[in-house]
C-alpha cells in the first residue's frame, strides 16, 4: 500500500485542483469534500469561461446566419464535433451526433432504430446492473413491440460473467444494450469481449445484431475507442466529464444512421419542406432538430480539451489508488459492508452499514463537508437482486485527494457512533 501510496503522489493534484473554483469553498464551516462525481463532476475554470465567453462575446444562433457572430458561433460549435470524434475515435464526424445527454441518446436510438426494426417476439438483451436510462427505453419499446427483454444476471460481486451473456444471447436476439461502466458499482464490464461474441452469435444466426454501449461513466476516466470496441452506438453525457449539464452525445456507425428514421421534427432536421412533403436532412442533422445547446457543446469542447491537456493514465492511476485507499478504510470499520467487489472496478465505492439508514449517514456526512450520494442510483432493480435497498456511494475523480479520503474515513465512524447511540 505504501508504494502505491507514493506513485500517487508523482501526479500533481494540488495543482490541479487549482483549476476547480467550487473545491475551495466550505460547506458547514468545513472544506467541502466532494464524492459524488458519478452523479456529476466538477468543472474547471476552461469550460466556465469557455461557457462565459460564448454568452458575453459572440452569442449567435448556429448554422443560420451570414452575420459575423453567427458565423463565429457555427465555427465554434462544428468544431466540436471534429473534437469528439477523435475523442472516440470515430471514423467520420458524421457520426457524432449532439443530444441533451446519455438518456436522451439511449432514447433517440430506441425511438429510432427500434421502432423500425423490432418486431413482436425479438429479444433485446440488457444487463441486471443497468441504470434506469438503459432499462426503462427498452422496456416501453418492448411493450409497444410485444419484444422480450432479457437480462443477463450478475453474481455477488457485482459482475457479469461471459458464460452467462453467452446464454442470453438467442437465435431471437435482435439487439444488445449493455454499461460500459457501472454507475452504482463502479464495475468496469468486459465490453469488447462482450461485442466479440455478439459479431459471432449474429454470424451463426444470420442477423446482424446492433450493440449500444452506456459510456456515461466510463468518459472521464479512461480512453473509450469506438473503432477498438467495434460497438454500433455508444452514448454518454458533457456533465460526467467535466462539461456542462443537458449536453451529451450518440456516436452510431454510419450504415446503421442512415437506416434510422427521424427522430424529432423540426428546423435543421430538413433538407426541403413543403405542406405536400418534407425531404430530410442527412447525419447528423437529421437527428438534430431545433436550436442546439450550443453553449452546452462550446463547454462540452472545453472539456475534452482539458480532459486532453491531463497526463491520462496517470489520472487514472490517482482515482484508482483513492478507491483502494478507501476502500481499505472501510473495510477495517464495524459494520461497514462494501456492496460491489467486482476485480476490475473504476472510482466508485458504495457500501452498507448495519444498522444505519443510508440517507441518514449521507446526511450526517454532508455535516462534515462530504458529499455522498445514497439511494439505489436510479438501478432500483440492482439494488433488489443484491437484496439491499440502497447503498451509501463515494465515487472519486482525479482533482480528489488522499486527504480527503482519510477524512472520510474518519466521519464514517463518527457516523456510525453518532447514530447508533
Amino acid at each position: 500500500m505504501q508504494g502505491e501510496v507514493a506513485a500517487a503522489t508523482k501526479f500533481d493534484v494540488d495543482e490541479i485542483r487549482k483549476h476547480f473554483p467550487v473545491l475551495s469553498q466550505k460547506v458547514y464551516g468545513k472544506p467541502l469534500i466532494y464524492f459524488d462525481n458519478a452523479a456529476t463532476s466538477q468543472k474547471p475554470l476552461s469550460v466556465i469561461q469557455a461557457i462565459t465567453d460564448y454568452y458575453s462575446t459572440y452569442n449567435s444562433n448556429v448554422h443560420r446566419g451570414v452575420h459575423f457572430l453567427s458565423q463565429k458561433a457555427s465555427d465554434a460549435y462544428d468544431q466540436v464535433r471534429v473534437k469528439v470524434k477523435d475523442f472516440i475515435n470515430a471514423p467520420a464526424e458524421e457520426e457524432v451526433i449532439f443530444t441533451s445527454g446519455t438518456t436522451d441518446a439511449i432514447n433517440l436510438v430506441a425511438y429510432t432504430w427500434g421502432r423500425k426494426f423490432i418486431n413482436e417476439g425479438d429479444e433485446i438483451v440488457i444487463s441486471s446492473m443497468e441504470h434506469h436510462s438503459n432499462l426503462v427505453p427498452w422496456q416501453i419499446l418492448c411493450e409497444e413491440k410485444k419484444a422480450v427483454l432479457k437480462v443477463v444476471p450478475m453474481n455477488d460481486a457485482g459482475e457479469l460473467q461471459p458464460d452467462d451473456f453467452q446464454k442470453t444471447l438467442s437465435a431471437k436476439t435482435r439487439f444488445v444494450a449493455i454499461s460500459h461502466t457501472s454507475n452504482s458499482l463502479g464495475t468496469i464490464n468486459a465490453v469488447e469481449e462482450m461485442v466479440a461474441m455478439v459479431r459471432k452469435h449474429s454470424e451463426q444466426i444470420h442477423y446482424d445484431i446492433p450493440v449500444l454501449i452506456d459510456a456515461a461513466q466510463a468518459m472521464i476516466h479512461e480512453k473509450v475507442d469506438v473503432q477498438q470496441l467495434d460497438c454500433d452506438f455508444l452514448c454518454f453525457s458533457s456533465h460526467k466529464m467535466l462539461g456542462p449539464t443537458g449536453m451529451g452525445v450518440l456516436y452510431g456507425k454510419t450504415s446503421r444512421l442512415n437506416q434510422m428514421p427521424p427522430w424529432r421534427g423540426g428546423g435543421d432536421m430538413i433538407k426541403s419542406v413543403s405542406f405536400e412533403k418534407t425531404t430530410f436532412n442527412d447525419i447528423p442533422y437529421r437527428f438534430e432538430a431545433g436550436t442546439p445547446h450550443i453553449a452546452g457543446v462550446i463547454g462540452m469542447g472545453a472539456a475534452i480539451d482539458y480532459l486532453n491537456s491531463l497526463d491520462r493514465k496517470a489520472a487514472l492511476q490517482h482515482e484508482l489508488q483513492l478507491t483502494r485507499h478507501a476502500q481499505h478504510l472501510l473495510a477495517n470499520i464495524a459494520g461497514v459492508k462494501l456492496i460491489g467487489t467486482a476485480k476490475h472496478k473504476t472510482s466508485v465505492v458504495s457500501f452498507i452499514i448495519e444498522g444505519v439508514n443510508a440517507m441518514d449517514a449521507g446526511m450526517y456526512l454532508d455535516t462534515q463537508g462530504i458529499a455522498v450520494r445514497t439511494g439505489h442510483h436510479c438501478t432500483e432493480p440492482l439494488m433488489n437482486r443484491l437484496n439491499i435497498p440502497g447503498t451509501i456511494r463515494a465515487s472519486f475523480a482525479f482533482y480528489n485527494t488522499l486527504h480527503e479520503v482519510n477524512v472520510f474515513g474518519e466521519a464514517v465512524k463518527k457516523a456510525i457512533r453518532f447514530l447508533k447511540r
